[in-house]
């Protein structure tokens, strides 16, 4: 039995029907329930068996429009649009995990912060709320991190229109940074090759 296999067993021993265990090209991922989130958490921390102390990363995700235009919708496997991704290290058994929970409500998403779990993901979640808008209740800081403050909407979401809402310059007369409507028209940006007639044939 490989490292792998140990583990697996491990988390389905650990969480049974409470989590999905999924493992695709030789990684595994836990699908946690919202309701679950921080109590599954926590024992992915706690658990000697387990004993994942160390969060590499945390992000956000947005499903909708997943696979198309080569998928159609209903191939979807994703139960809503909006998810966090976890990365997990444990150094003691020297292995990781993937853990995937998605957001019960596509309009307002909202997840419990894990910061009293793993400390390093406050700016993590920092940054998915900023770019995702998905919010963590109970973080203690929870303000946008790389866009400026007074930035409208959540841009990796994929509604967002790719040259944004309003656009700043600085203007010389007030002698500050301006805000204004996007003036960029919008412009066709797929590549057209054109041709003569008979290219590439040898005459």
């Amino acid at each position: 039995m490989n490292r792998l296999d140990t583990l697996e067993n491990k988390l389905q021993a650990a969480f049974g029907e409470h989590a999905t265990l999924l493992r695709e090209l030789g990684e595994l991922t836990l699908v946690v329930p919202a309701k679950n989130w921080v109590d599954t958490c926590k024992a992915l921390r706690d658990d000697a068996g387990l004993a994942f102390q160390i969060c590499i990363d945390l992000c956000g995700v947005d499903y909708s429009g997943w696979g198309a235009p080569t998928r159609p919708a209903e191939d979807n496997p994703h139960p809503r649009r909006f998810a966090v991704v976890l990365h997990l290290l444990s150094v003691q058994h020297n292995w990781r995990l993937r853990v995937r929970g998605y957001v019960d409500d596509d309009e307002f998403p909202i997840l419990p912060t894990l910061v009293d779990v793993w400390p390093a993901v406050n700016w993590f979640e920092r940054e998915a709320f900023d770019l995702f808008g998905i919010v963590f209740e109970g973080h203690p800081d929870l303000r946008r991190i790389l866009t400026d403050y007074g930035f409208i909407g959540h841009p990796f979401r994929k509604d967002f229109p790719i040259s944004g809402h309003v656009e700043m310059r600085y203007d010389p007369e007030q002698k500050r940074v301006v805000y204004q409507p996007v003036s960029i028209e919008p412009r066709e940006i797929t590549p057209r090759v054109v041709r003569e007639e008979g290219y590439g044939i040898e005459r």
